[in-house]
Formats: C-alpha cells, structure tokens, sequence
C-alpha cells in the first residue's frame, strides 16, 4: 500500500519504467533572419527602456510582433556580422567556422566556383540531426556556387542570367535537413519560387516572405506529415527582404507601404548621417514597408507556434545576415562595409522560462551562433572540434560559471583575386581587415601589391553615427593599440593575412 506521505512532487521530471529519470524534453529551435535587416529598423529602440542602453536613435519603423517578441527575450544591441555580406556570413552561421575554412570566402554566384560552403563540413544542422531532431530549411540559402545540376533540366544552371547567381542544392549537400523548401538567390520578391525535398520547382505569385511563413506554420502544425512529430525540430527560416531590390511598390509588401507611403525622405531617413538628398533616399519607404511587413507574418509564426502548445519549449531567434546603410555616410553600398549599419545586426532570443528578458551588449560575432545555439538547446557536449565560434549560452542563460566575454570582434571583406580569360575567379584578394571593439571600430585596406591604402577609425561612442572619423597620424597611441587588438583577432581566427604577415610594418604580428 502507498503511503501518500512518501509522494514527491512530480513537476520538471519524466521517469523511466525503471525508476530513473529521463533527460529532459529537448527544445524546438526556431531561427529567422531576413536578409540585409538592419538593427535599428525596429520600434523599440525609440521606447525608453530599449533608447537607454544605446546612444543611437532607431528607425521610425512600425513593429508591434518584433517589439512584444524583444519584450520577452534578450536583446543584442551589438552582435556584429564579420563578414558583412550574404553568402559569407551563412557561411559561418552555419559552420561555426570563418570563411578560409568553412569555403565560402565571396558571395556565391556561377563564375566563384571555388568559393561554396564544403560539403564535409559538419554544419549546425547535421549536429541537431545526429542528436535526434527533425531539421527544416526554408527560403534564402546562397551558400552553395551555381553548378549545371538544373533538376528540371540536367546540364544547365537553374537561371540564363550570366553569370547566374541562383543554385540548386542536391540531397548530399543539404547538411542534415531533412525539410528543404529553398533556393540559392533570387531577387523577385513577389514571383519567388523554391525546391522542395524531391528537387521539384515550385514558382510561387505571392510576397515570398507571407509565403514562407505559411510553410513553416505548415511544418509546425505537420500538415501533410512533413516531419517526425516524436522529434523536436530545428527550423531556419531565411527571407530575402527587405534585401534590394526596393525601388517601387512592385518590390514590396503593400500592407507595409501603406504606413510610410505618405511620408518624406527626410520623415523616414531619420540618423543624422543619412544623405537625404540621394537618389536612393525614395527607397526607404519601400524598404521599411516590407520591414513592416516581416513584423506582421512573424507575429502570424509566433502565433501559429503558441496555438500549437509549443511557446514554452520552443528557442526562438530573430537576426539577419548584414545590416543596410540606407543612405547613411552618403554611399550607395548597403553593405560589405565597417559602417555601423551594415556591420550590426540583429541578434534576439527568446526561450521562456530559461531567458530574462533584457538588452545585452554581448558583441557575439557570426561564428559564435553555431555553439551558442547548440549550447541553449542542451547540446554543448556535441559541439564539433572544427567549430571556431565559443559559445555564449551561459552568458544568455546568466548561469554562474559565464565565459569572459569577448573584447573585440574582427572584420573582413575579400574582393576577386586572379582570373581567368574566360572572367572565372580562381582566388581572392584581401582587400581589408578590420576590428571592432566595445567603443571603436576600425579598417585597414591594402592596395594589390599589400601596401596600406587607408585608415579609418571611427569612436562609436563620442560619434555614435561616425560621421568624424579619427586621424591616425593624430592619435597614434589609440591607433597602436588598435592594430594590436587586430593582430590578436587575425592570430585568433587564423587569417590569411596573420598566415602572410600582411602589413607586418603596421599590424604588430611578432609582438603577441
């Protein structure tokens, strides 16, 4: 007979026939990252308590769902994306490694054929696959180079564009996804169309982004039994706006349109470094419409996921690849640049019951994700070795025994190397390297025969908008410094120019 006295409480715990406990139930694991999606571009930063840990004014955006979704996570106000450019930083989302090893050193397209995330990488999803999870790709992809492997037409690329861009990414190159509902690149925000697991196209008449999130309510809600409902999930979601093009309401969501369509250049382009008299200028309407309208179908996911029971237990994260200048500095390049627009992203998490919401400052660079990811969802134990990236969960988690937080961060940017007469790249050049710290940033370039071009060192924290970069010749001691914290990030990562003691007259190499 049971004696009632002797009942422990049963909350937080499975048991076994045996008697033993059971692991806990793993977490889903959700990750959303619209391309080019600056930091700034959402509403909360203009309220108080998020306008208090940052000395720069957010965009006049509107993002109910992005700002009540911030109002439960952590928030990253200076995650940075290394590699401020598509294909190289999903690249190392992927592979917790910088781009000299995970392979994707440029841009993906038909004439970098070398340049293509390998295929013996072991990726963030073949470890959720290997730990029992059901993995899901849907939409942008652009890490693989464009090959002649057309599934609906062998021996041609996917696309007639040349060089062509868009790719097709067969079975053994998919890296434990076992859902693949995706492409390379393809830049036609409302006639998208995608590969299903089969190779089967589909072209689609609807703004890709409302589509892709009606497949993942799709895979959430295991209509048609795409996924092995005995196994968590781990689902990555990459949209493709508000990426360019952004030039009319041809590019965009109209629902999103309708809030800004009316306003100035000067209403909406609001950062006081931002060039209002550009042509560029009128696409901030059509850019922040479709920001809008990404904050509307990441509502409808987070409602699909909460209707289904799976809130709780589910990790979520909202970031995206590069940011977008968007006039700022006066340049047309959105991206691939030191700029503070192009090179902070957004970086935020919610796991109920696991993270307090708060704004963090954790300057997380790309390659950390993969183990941070790994380490939130349980699995810091199957971290791969090749994994450059440190994990930072138990600075999201607050646990007691937290990792010493990173003191600066690198940036890169490679250009075309050697070609050949045919115009394939065989190689690429180096062309600048870069660091970021908790209050500077700062680049160097070289010219092709490795001789210094320019400087730029920007105080982010006197000069939040960097509109008065630094004289090096004027303050050589901060100058010195810096270039010591950039040979300690290019020893660090092992760079190609730690590797070939690029600028060794300048960068202090042999004195770490």
């Amino acid at each position: 007979m049971i004696n009632a006295k002797n009942i422990l409480p049963l909350t937080g715990l499975v048991f076994s026939a045996c008697g033993q406990t059971a692991a806990p139930e793993r977490p889903n694991v959700i990750y959303v990252f619209p391309d080019q999606y600056r930091n700034c571009s959402f509403g909360f930063w203009n309220d108080p308590e998020y306008a208090s840990q940052v000395n720069w004014c957010g965009d006049p955006v509107i993002t109910p769902n992005l700002d009540r979704f911030a109002g439960e996570s952590v928030v990253l106000s200076d995650a940075v994306s290394n590699f401020p450019v598509s294909s190289p930083h999903r690249g190392m989302l992927l592979s917790g490694m910088y781009p000299e090893r995970n392979g994707v050193v440029l841009n993906c397209m038909s004439e970098r054929s070398f340049s293509s995330l390998r295929e013996d990488a072991e990726c963030v999803s073949d470890v959720f696959s290997a730990a029992g999870y059901d993995c899901a790709y849907l939409g942008k992809l652009h890490v693989d180079a464009p090959t002649r492997n057309n599934p609906q037409n062998p021996g041609t690329y996917v696309g007639n564009r040349m060089p062509e861009w868009d790719a097709y990414t067969p079975k053994e190159r998919r890296h434990g996804f076992n859902y693949w509902y995706s492409y390379g690149t393809f830049d036609v925000h409302k006639h998208p169309h995608y590969w299903d697991n089969d190779g089967n196209r589909h072209d689609i008449d609807e703004w890709s982004v409302k589509h892709e999130v009606t497949k993942a309510i799709e895979y959430i809600e295991n209509k048609g039994n795409v996924r092995d409902t005995d196994k968590p999930f781990f689902m990555m979601i990459g949209m493709n706006p508000p990426h360019s093009p952004y030039q009319s309401e041809k590019d965009c969501d109209l629902e999103g349109l309708a809030l800004y369509k009316d306003k100035s250049d000067g209403e909406l382009l609001v950062r006081p470094n931002a060039d209002t008299t550009m042509a560029k200028a009128r696409s901030a309407r059509y850019y922040f419409a479709n920001v809008s309208g990404i904050d509307r179908e990441f509502g409808r996911l987070m409602d699909a996921l909460e209707k289904a029971g799976l809130k709780e237990n589910t990790i979520v994260v909202f970031a995206s690849d590069h940011g977008e200048t968007m006039c700022s500095q006066g340049i047309t390049e959105p991206k691939n640049t030191i700029w503070r627009e192009s090179l902070n992203i957004p970086f935020i998490v919610r796991y109920p019951g696991h993270l307090k919401h708060r704004v963090d400052d954790l300057m997380i660079s790309t390659p950390d994700i993969m183990p941070t990811l790994l380490g939130l969802a349980g699995l810091s134990d199957r971290i791969p070795a090749s994994v450059e990236g440190r994990d930072y969960s138990k600075i999201f988690t607050q646990a007691a025994d937290q990792p010493e937080r990173p003191k600066s961060a690198i940036y890169m940017r490679n250009v075309n190397g050697d070609c050949k007469e045919d115009g394939e790249v065989i190689n690429f050049f180096p062309v600048a390297r870069g660091v970021k710290t908790a209050r500077y940033s700062m680049e160097l370039t070289v010219t092709r025969d490795g001789k210094l071009n320019t400087v730029k060192i920007l105080d982010n924290v006197e000069d939040p908008y960097q509109m008065n970069p630094l004289d090096p010749k004027q303050n050589e001691a901060l100058f010195k410094e810096l270039c010591h914290e950039l040979a300690v990030q290019l020893h660090d990562t092992n760079d190609i120019w730690y590797r070939e003691r690029i600028l060794s007259d300048v960068v202090p190499y042999d004195a770490l």
